[in-house]
């Protein structure tokens, strides 16, 4: 049965994954995992340690252009340098996404109880997105690649949705951004092919991004059973959209003649990759799993999420 606690929250709550969990309890325990588990990259990191000869700055695999005919005529030190500044344009593009998320989250609080847990965990994420930031700023520092901001329709697009998101499409862009990926970190940092600062960057990445992506999933979970049906529906399109911008603008078309190859052969021969597809679509997975589950993914917005190519 569904109740009102004094401060006005409902419990009680329940949809197709079941019960939703208590949020200030969810709130509770995650901030019991960020005093144990959270990290200050300047000092955690060696940052003065030599970049290694012979070694990835992403997995090869994960490389957009990988097992394409064009990699397969590409010298190794290209493909190396391909990788390189893909993962400059992967940072990059987390940067962007990060500062988006800060100001969702900052909305999100804005009415809420200053002293309830569920607020004390929001105002930790944002120290945890602050840190990830510059942690990734340095990171292409250190890599020597240019930084690649998205397109200055996307930048705008962005300042739009983070205007006037609803609160469940906050939080499944949030998701958007985040799940993929922390599916493709979870690769790298154990990978000894890759340099040991990437490895480190994308350890520190996966683990305090668990906590931010239960977080999201919870409220997202109640979000799409309170919200009213407008807003439901709003989000699935506005979800769905953003989608496929963001599977767009996932690499940064600079990055191929940044390295001598010819960006429209580029472009052409990642969008006809079979491995390409399958790994964007195995990152999204778990996440598009999860929107079916809850409801996100219907209607117009599950045509969008088709379109993006992040849904099989």
């Amino acid at each position: 049965m569904t109740t009102v606690t004094e401060d006005g929250e409902l419990t009680g709550l329940r949809d197709a994954l079941g019960v939703l969990k208590d949020r200030e309890q969810v709130a509770l325990r995650l901030l019991e995992s960020s005093a144990r588990h959270s990290f200050d990259p300047d000092t955690e990191l060696d940052w003065d340690a030599p970049v290694e000869d012979g070694k990835w700055f992403w997995p090869p695999e994960l490389v957009s252009l990988y097992d394409t005919p064009l990699w397969k005529r590409m010298s190794e030190e290209q493909r190396f340098d391909l990788a390189r500044h893909e993962a400059a344009s992967l940072a990059s593009l987390g940067i962007w996404f990060e500062i988006i998320l800060m100001q969702l989250l900052v909305r999100h609080i804005y009415d809420k109880s200053v002293t309830s847990a569920h607020v004390r965990y929001a105002l930790t994420e944002i120290a945890d997105e602050c840190r990830h930031s510059m942690m990734f700023a340095r990171m292409i520092q250190k890599g020597g690649a240019p930084t690649y901001p998205v397109t200055r329709l996307n930048h705008n697009l962005a300042r739009v949705l983070k205007t006037v998101s609803t609160t469940p499409g906050s939080f499944a862009c949030t998701l958007l951004g985040e799940e993929i990926l922390d599916w493709m970190q979870r690769l790298t940092f154990p990978d000894e092919r890759v340099q040991p600062l990437v490895r480190g960057v994308t350890r520190i990445h996966v683990v305090e991004e668990a906590r931010h992506v239960r977080y999201a999933r919870e409220e997202l979970r109640r979000q799409m059973v309170t919200a009213p049906r407008w807003e439901r529906e709003l989000t699935r399109i506005s979800s769905g959209e953003a989608a496929r911008v963001f599977s767009v603008a996932f690499v940064n078309p600079r990055v191929y003649s940044d390295v001598g190859l010819d960006r429209r052969e580029a472009l052409a021969q990642v969008k006809a990759s079979g491995h390409r597809r399958e790994v964007m679509q195995s990152g999204a997975k778990r996440l598009t799993d999860f929107l079916d589950d809850i409801g996100v993914l219907r209607g117009v917005g599950r045509k969008l999420w088709k379109s993006s190519g992040l849904l099989a």
